[in-house]
Protein backbone atom coordinates (compact mmCIF):
# COMPACT_ATOMS: atom_id res chain seq x y z
CA UNK A 1 0.00 0.00 0.00
CA UNK A 2 1.33 4.00 -1.09
CA UNK A 3 2.35 5.52 2.10
CA UNK A 4 0.28 9.22 1.19
CA UNK A 5 2.45 12.74 1.58
CA UNK A 6 -0.18 13.45 4.73
CA UNK A 7 0.59 9.84 6.67
CA UNK A 8 3.93 10.22 5.77
CA UNK A 9 4.19 13.69 7.66
CA UNK A 10 2.33 12.40 10.68
CA UNK A 11 5.14 9.21 10.48
CA UNK A 12 7.77 12.15 10.54
CA UNK A 13 6.52 14.07 13.00
CA UNK A 14 5.44 11.69 15.36
CA UNK A 15 9.32 10.18 15.01
CA UNK A 16 11.00 13.65 15.71
CA UNK A 17 8.89 14.76 18.77
CA UNK A 18 10.14 11.20 20.37
CA UNK A 19 13.76 10.77 19.35
CA UNK A 20 14.38 14.26 19.76
CA UNK A 21 13.05 14.52 22.98
CA UNK A 22 15.78 11.43 24.00
CA UNK A 23 18.27 13.47 22.38
CA UNK A 24 17.83 16.39 24.25
CA UNK A 25 17.44 14.66 27.95
CA UNK A 26 19.64 11.63 27.45
CA UNK A 27 21.98 11.72 24.91
CA UNK A 28 23.06 15.17 24.06
CA UNK A 29 25.54 15.42 27.31
CA UNK A 30 27.11 11.96 26.53
CA UNK A 31 27.13 12.41 23.26
CA UNK A 32 29.37 15.60 23.23
CA UNK A 33 31.62 14.39 26.23
CA UNK A 34 32.14 11.37 23.93
CA UNK A 35 32.52 12.60 20.34
CA UNK A 36 35.09 15.56 20.99
CA UNK A 37 37.05 17.32 18.69
CA UNK A 38 39.14 15.34 15.96
CA UNK A 39 42.27 17.14 16.43
CA UNK A 40 43.64 20.89 17.20
CA UNK A 41 43.92 23.16 14.43
CA UNK A 42 46.22 26.66 13.82
CA UNK A 43 43.67 29.42 15.10
CA UNK A 44 46.24 32.50 14.82
CA UNK A 45 49.35 34.32 16.09
CA UNK A 46 49.61 36.78 18.56
CA UNK A 47 52.46 38.75 21.36
CA UNK A 48 53.32 36.70 23.95
CA UNK A 49 52.39 36.83 27.22
CA UNK A 50 54.00 36.47 30.25
CA UNK A 51 53.39 32.53 31.32
CA UNK A 52 52.68 31.27 28.16
CA UNK A 53 54.52 27.70 26.63
CA UNK A 54 57.63 28.72 25.25
CA UNK A 55 57.17 25.94 22.46
CA UNK A 56 54.24 27.76 21.49
CA UNK A 57 56.49 30.74 20.08
CA UNK A 58 56.61 31.83 16.14
CA UNK A 59 60.05 31.87 15.90
CA UNK A 60 59.97 33.19 12.16
CA UNK A 61 57.21 35.81 13.79
CA UNK A 62 59.58 36.45 16.09
CA UNK A 63 62.59 37.23 14.31
CA UNK A 64 60.24 39.39 11.28
CA UNK A 65 58.85 41.34 14.30
CA UNK A 66 61.54 42.08 16.82
CA UNK A 67 59.91 40.57 19.64
CA UNK A 68 58.00 37.41 20.94
CA UNK A 69 54.78 35.89 19.43
CA UNK A 70 53.38 32.61 19.88
CA UNK A 71 50.77 30.04 17.45
CA UNK A 72 47.53 30.14 19.12
CA UNK A 73 45.20 26.35 18.70
CA UNK A 74 41.93 25.59 19.09
CA UNK A 75 40.35 22.18 19.09
CA UNK A 76 37.92 21.52 15.92
CA UNK A 77 34.70 21.09 17.76
CA UNK A 78 32.68 20.47 14.53
CA UNK A 79 32.34 17.06 13.35
CA UNK A 80 30.71 15.45 10.61
CA UNK A 81 28.50 11.89 11.32
CA UNK A 82 28.04 9.62 8.96
CA UNK A 83 24.79 7.23 9.24
CA UNK A 84 25.39 3.47 7.16
CA UNK A 85 22.32 1.87 6.83
CA UNK A 86 21.37 -1.24 5.78
CA UNK A 87 17.75 -1.39 4.09
CA UNK A 88 18.20 -5.32 2.71
CA UNK A 89 15.13 -7.23 2.68
CA UNK A 90 16.42 -9.41 6.00
CA UNK A 91 15.80 -5.37 7.73
CA UNK A 92 12.05 -6.24 7.11
CA UNK A 93 11.81 -8.64 9.48
CA UNK A 94 10.71 -8.55 13.02
CA UNK A 95 8.07 -10.86 15.41
CA UNK A 96 8.02 -8.58 18.48
CA UNK A 97 8.00 -5.34 18.96
CA UNK A 98 8.97 -3.80 15.86
CA UNK A 99 11.17 -4.06 12.64
CA UNK A 100 14.49 -3.96 12.70
CA UNK A 101 14.59 -1.35 9.91
CA UNK A 102 11.77 0.68 12.21
CA UNK A 103 14.62 0.13 15.08
CA UNK A 104 17.33 1.32 12.73
CA UNK A 105 15.25 3.98 11.20
CA UNK A 106 14.88 5.28 15.26
CA UNK A 107 18.26 4.80 16.25
CA UNK A 108 19.30 7.35 13.56
CA UNK A 109 17.03 9.85 14.20
CA UNK A 110 18.66 10.08 17.71
CA UNK A 111 21.68 9.65 16.56
CA UNK A 112 21.04 12.69 14.28
CA UNK A 113 19.24 14.99 16.73
CA UNK A 114 22.13 14.39 18.94
CA UNK A 115 24.20 15.60 16.57
CA UNK A 116 23.11 18.68 15.15
CA UNK A 117 22.30 19.75 19.06
CA UNK A 118 25.90 19.77 18.76
CA UNK A 119 26.30 22.06 15.92
CA UNK A 120 27.91 18.81 13.96
CA UNK A 121 26.82 17.78 10.04
CA UNK A 122 24.77 14.52 9.55
CA UNK A 123 25.04 13.03 6.11
CA UNK A 124 23.13 9.18 5.16
CA UNK A 125 24.14 6.22 3.11
CA UNK A 126 20.85 3.83 2.51
CA UNK A 127 22.84 0.36 1.05
CA UNK A 128 21.35 -3.00 -0.03
CA UNK A 129 23.37 -4.99 -2.42
CA UNK A 130 24.15 -1.88 -4.13
CA UNK A 131 24.29 2.17 -2.92
CA UNK A 132 20.53 2.94 -2.92
CA UNK A 133 20.81 6.25 -1.73
CA UNK A 134 23.61 9.13 -0.76
CA UNK A 135 22.97 12.40 1.41
CA UNK A 136 25.78 14.22 1.55
CA UNK A 137 26.52 15.72 5.51
CA UNK A 138 24.75 19.28 6.47
CA UNK A 139 23.44 20.73 9.38
CA UNK A 140 20.26 21.69 10.45
CA UNK A 141 16.58 20.49 11.54
CA UNK A 142 15.03 20.15 7.89
CA UNK A 143 18.30 18.06 6.32
CA UNK A 144 17.43 15.17 9.69
CA UNK A 145 13.97 15.75 8.51
CA UNK A 146 14.70 14.69 5.39
CA UNK A 147 17.17 11.87 6.54
CA UNK A 148 14.35 10.69 8.45
CA UNK A 149 11.43 10.64 5.85
CA UNK A 150 14.55 8.77 3.51
CA UNK A 151 14.69 5.81 6.29
CA UNK A 152 10.98 5.95 6.71
CA UNK A 153 10.09 5.54 3.14
CA UNK A 154 12.49 4.89 0.56
CA UNK A 155 12.00 1.67 -1.65
CA UNK A 156 15.25 0.28 -2.60
CA UNK A 157 16.16 -1.40 -5.92
CA UNK A 158 18.12 -4.29 -4.44
CA UNK A 159 16.92 -7.00 -1.85
CA UNK A 160 20.45 -8.29 -0.84
CA UNK A 161 23.26 -7.20 0.83
CA UNK A 162 26.85 -5.91 0.65
CA UNK A 163 28.42 -4.45 3.69
CA UNK A 164 31.62 -4.05 1.61
CA UNK A 165 30.49 -2.04 -1.23
CA UNK A 166 29.01 0.59 1.58
CA UNK A 167 32.21 1.02 3.19
CA UNK A 168 34.01 1.25 -0.16
CA UNK A 169 31.67 3.99 -1.53
CA UNK A 170 31.31 5.81 2.19
CA UNK A 171 35.51 5.86 1.88
CA UNK A 172 35.68 7.54 -1.22
CA UNK A 173 32.99 9.64 -0.63
CA UNK A 174 33.92 11.03 2.40
CA UNK A 175 37.37 12.28 2.70
CA UNK A 176 37.70 13.99 5.96
CA UNK A 177 37.80 12.06 9.34
CA UNK A 178 34.22 11.25 10.62
CA UNK A 179 31.96 9.46 12.86
CA UNK A 180 30.17 6.69 11.46
CA UNK A 181 27.91 4.39 12.23
CA UNK A 182 26.98 1.31 10.33
CA UNK A 183 24.02 -0.22 11.47
CA UNK A 184 22.93 -3.96 9.97
CA UNK A 185 21.81 -7.14 10.65
CA UNK A 186 25.63 -8.21 9.65
CA UNK A 187 23.69 -11.36 8.58
CA UNK A 188 26.95 -12.25 6.24
CA UNK A 189 30.44 -11.89 6.01
CA UNK A 190 32.48 -10.72 3.38
CA UNK A 191 33.60 -7.15 4.65
CA UNK A 192 36.57 -7.78 6.75
CA UNK A 193 38.71 -5.85 4.53
CA UNK A 194 36.88 -3.04 3.81
CA UNK A 195 36.12 -2.41 7.74
CA UNK A 196 40.06 -2.92 8.55
CA UNK A 197 40.45 0.23 5.65
CA UNK A 198 37.33 1.94 6.84
CA UNK A 199 38.17 2.26 10.72
CA UNK A 200 41.78 3.09 10.38
CA UNK A 201 40.44 6.44 8.56
CA UNK A 202 37.55 6.86 10.34
CA UNK A 203 35.91 6.25 13.82
CA UNK A 204 33.31 3.70 12.83
CA UNK A 205 30.80 2.08 15.22
CA UNK A 206 28.76 -1.30 14.16
CA UNK A 207 24.99 -1.30 15.85
CA UNK A 208 24.11 -5.18 15.13
CA UNK A 209 20.34 -4.71 14.94
CA UNK A 210 19.00 -8.67 15.26
CA UNK A 211 15.33 -10.14 16.47
CA UNK A 212 15.35 -13.31 18.86
CA UNK A 213 14.30 -15.53 16.17
CA UNK A 214 17.12 -15.30 14.26
CA UNK A 215 18.89 -16.98 17.19
CA UNK A 216 16.91 -20.26 17.00
CA UNK A 217 13.16 -21.41 15.63
CA UNK A 218 10.97 -23.75 18.21
CA UNK A 219 10.03 -27.66 16.89
CA UNK A 220 6.80 -26.28 15.74
CA UNK A 221 6.74 -28.80 12.84
CA UNK A 222 6.52 -27.89 8.72
CA UNK A 223 6.77 -24.24 7.97
CA UNK A 224 7.34 -22.61 5.02
CA UNK A 225 9.43 -19.73 4.97
CA UNK A 226 11.10 -17.19 2.53
CA UNK A 227 14.23 -15.91 2.13
CA UNK A 228 13.72 -12.34 2.50
CA UNK A 229 16.68 -11.50 0.25
CA UNK A 230 16.39 -14.15 -2.92
CA UNK A 231 12.50 -14.08 -2.75
CA UNK A 232 13.10 -18.00 -2.78
CA UNK A 233 10.30 -20.39 -0.94
CA UNK A 234 11.07 -23.36 0.87
CA UNK A 235 9.51 -25.42 3.54
CA UNK A 236 11.47 -25.71 7.01
CA UNK A 237 11.05 -28.69 8.92
CA UNK A 238 11.76 -27.50 12.58
CA UNK A 239 10.98 -30.98 14.01
CA UNK A 240 14.51 -31.54 12.85
CA UNK A 241 17.19 -31.01 15.44
CA UNK A 242 19.86 -30.99 12.34
CA UNK A 243 17.92 -28.42 11.04
CA UNK A 244 17.48 -26.50 13.64
CA UNK A 245 21.20 -26.83 14.65
CA UNK A 246 22.21 -25.99 11.05
CA UNK A 247 19.58 -22.29 11.42
CA UNK A 248 21.38 -21.43 15.02
CA UNK A 249 24.94 -22.32 13.74
CA UNK A 250 24.62 -19.83 10.36
CA UNK A 251 23.49 -16.99 13.62
CA UNK A 252 26.30 -17.57 15.70
CA UNK A 253 29.12 -18.05 12.48
CA UNK A 254 27.73 -14.21 11.76
CA UNK A 255 27.94 -13.03 14.75
CA UNK A 256 31.42 -14.42 15.43
CA UNK A 257 32.70 -13.02 12.00
CA UNK A 258 30.63 -9.59 13.28
CA UNK A 259 33.18 -9.58 16.57
CA UNK A 260 36.01 -10.89 15.27
CA UNK A 261 36.13 -8.32 12.15
CA UNK A 262 35.45 -5.23 14.30
CA UNK A 263 38.23 -6.29 17.28
CA UNK A 264 40.61 -6.78 14.32
CA UNK A 265 40.05 -3.18 13.06
CA UNK A 266 39.68 -1.94 16.15
CA UNK A 267 36.29 -0.61 16.28
CA UNK A 268 33.60 -0.03 18.35
CA UNK A 269 30.06 -2.33 18.05
CA UNK A 270 27.12 -3.00 19.87
CA UNK A 271 24.13 -5.49 19.67
CA UNK A 272 20.12 -4.31 20.13
CA UNK A 273 17.54 -6.81 19.87
CA UNK A 274 14.28 -5.52 18.46
CA UNK A 275 12.62 -6.56 21.77
CA UNK A 276 14.46 -4.30 23.83
CA UNK A 277 14.70 -0.46 24.58
CA UNK A 278 17.46 0.60 22.37
CA UNK A 279 17.81 3.73 24.56
CA UNK A 280 19.69 1.26 27.17
CA UNK A 281 21.87 0.21 24.56
CA UNK A 282 23.10 3.18 23.77
CA UNK A 283 23.57 4.60 27.50
CA UNK A 284 25.67 1.57 28.50
CA UNK A 285 27.74 2.08 24.81
CA UNK A 286 28.13 5.67 25.68
CA UNK A 287 28.87 5.20 28.98
CA UNK A 288 31.40 2.41 28.30
CA UNK A 289 33.31 4.27 25.65
CA UNK A 290 33.38 7.57 27.68
CA UNK A 291 35.62 5.53 30.53
CA UNK A 292 37.81 4.21 27.71
CA UNK A 293 38.60 7.91 26.42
Amino acid sequence: MMTTSADLFKRVRKLEIKTRGLSSHIFAGQYHSVFKGMGISFSEVREYHYGDDVRAIDWNVTARLGHPYVKVFEEERELTVMLLVDISGSSAFGTVNQMKRDMMTEICAVLSFSAISNNDKVGLILFTDRIEMFIPPKKGRTHILRIIRELIDFQPMGKGTRISEALRYFNNVIRKRSIAFLLSDFNNTGYHDALRIAGRKHDLIGVRIYDSREESIPPVGLVRAVDAETGSEFWLDTSSRKVRDHYSRFYRDSLSYFNESFLRSRSDQLSIRTDQPYVNALIRFFRKREKVR
